[in-house]
């Protein structure tokens, strides 16, 4: 009786798995509305709660966003720069500067922002993320090529996961927007052997494809564990493995929650600084707010606050693609687009234009500008005791 109820069990754990099994991927794209960012500035809620964050961001998504929020919060936001009004997460990655050769440094303009939501080839059931869920990728502090170099890897089945990259789109890749024999540490980064047009770190070519400028391309894991809960970013989320599975899907681990792969580009106006540098020298001047004049340390934030009844609707049915998930007939009311959702930064300072340091002071590095800045230190100590003084 006992090796029925099992046989009975695991022909049930079957079933279950053929009705969610999804045999290939649809997505759908969110987009944003309005004048720019929902706003811009050193907040990170997830990284910094309560305090200014250590370097600015540029952020979309729903107004209730702020220094310390609540699971919840999102869900009261008065407006939310999502088309889609269910929306009202918060999406955000460090904000870009261009670094003039007398060393001051310039804003560069967020030109739009796209949030890719791929429902992917699967044996698990794919759920809406819960409300608060909070997710961080990337790593802020690297200044060296990854481990397992440029090419994307998303499938710890394929190796250590590389979830950043930057795109350049160009009207001609004849001369690579990296050089062919880049090692990633002497100003600039290296090539996805398998995408011409992207790499890890900055590449030194002017991104000058139509409408699409330097493009931040973050991938977000989309196995949540239940267990470690929504607040706990460091360990509540891992990318899927295709091992043991067949068809190119790929599962979570046990246990845990299959939610949405959702994948930002962001796109910089870099086109505007085209005059003001050399392409094709082996460096480049584009720094990202942290400080980090290699790229390597692109990341980003999310915090859910999506109606999940909504989600789970855009999950089962909406497969629009590129023309948007306010297109999906499941995704409800929608916003209007000939109108703005924006907030004031809650960090009172100058963070745009023209600026002696980067907001929150962060010193450039990478390419070698620490040990450059260590010399300088050790010149300037050595001075001071040649002179009787410390300077």
């Amino acid at each position: 009786m006992y090796a029925k109820a099992s046989l009975s069990m695991t022909a049930l754990a079957a079933i279950f798995a053929c009705a969610f099994a999804k045999d290939s991927r649809t997505f759908a794209v969110n987009h944003f509305y309005g004048n720019g960012a929902l706003s811009m500035g050193r907040m990170d809620p997830i990284m910094n709660p309560g305090a200014p964050s250590t370097h600015s961001h540029a952020i979309q998504g729903g107004s209730n966003f702020n220094l310390t929020m609540t699971d919840d919060a999102l869900l009261y936001s008065n407006c939310t720069s999502s088309l889609v009004d269910a929306d009202k997460s918060n999406y955000w990655t460090p904000s870009l500067y261009f670094q003039h050769s007398n060393g001051s440094f310039l804003s560069v303009p967020m030109f739009y922002m796209n949030v890719y939501y791929f429902f992917e080839a699967t044996d698990d059931e794919i759920k809406p993320f819960p409300v608060g869920l909070r997710m961080f990728v990337g790593n802020a502090s690297l200044r060296t090529p990854p481990q397992g170099g440029a090419a994307n890897v998303l499938d710890t089945n394929e190796g250590p996961i590389q979830p950043v990259q930057w795109t350049c789109p160009r009207t001609s890749y004849d001369i690579p927007s990296y050089p062919q024999d880049s090692d990633g540490m002497h100003g600039v980064g290296i090539q996805d052997p398998n995408n011409a047009g992207a790499g890890a770190g900055f590449p030194h070519m002017n991104c000058d494809g139509y409408a699409s400028p330097l493009r931040a391309d973050i991938h977000f894991p989309s196995c949540y564990n239940p267990e470690a809960g929504i607040q706990d970013y460091k360990t509540n989320m891992v990318f899927p493995s295709s091992k043991g599975t067949t068809g190119g899907k790929a599962n979570c681990p046990p246990g845990w929650i299959h939610v949405p792969h959702i994948f930002y580009e962001v796109y910089w106006n870099t086109p505007l600084f085209e005059g003001m540098w050399t392409e094709g020298t082996g460096s480049q001047p584009f720094i990202l707010s942290n400080g980090d004049r290699t790229g390597y340390s692109l990341h980003g934030d999310f915090i859910s606050g999506w109606d999940e009844e909504v989600l789970q609707k855009i999950i089962d049915n909406c497969d629009t693609g590129d023309s948007g998930m306010d297109k999906c007939s499941d995704a409800g009311f929608l916003n209007d687009a000939s109108t703005t959702c924006n907030i004031q930064n809650l960090v009172p300072e100058k963070i745009d234009g023209v600026l002696e340091k980067l907001p929150g002071n962060n010193p450039p590095t990478g390419w070698g500008q620490e040990l450059e800045t260590a010399k300088q230190r050790v010149k300037r100590h050595f001075r001071g005791h040649v002179h009787g003084r410390h300077v």
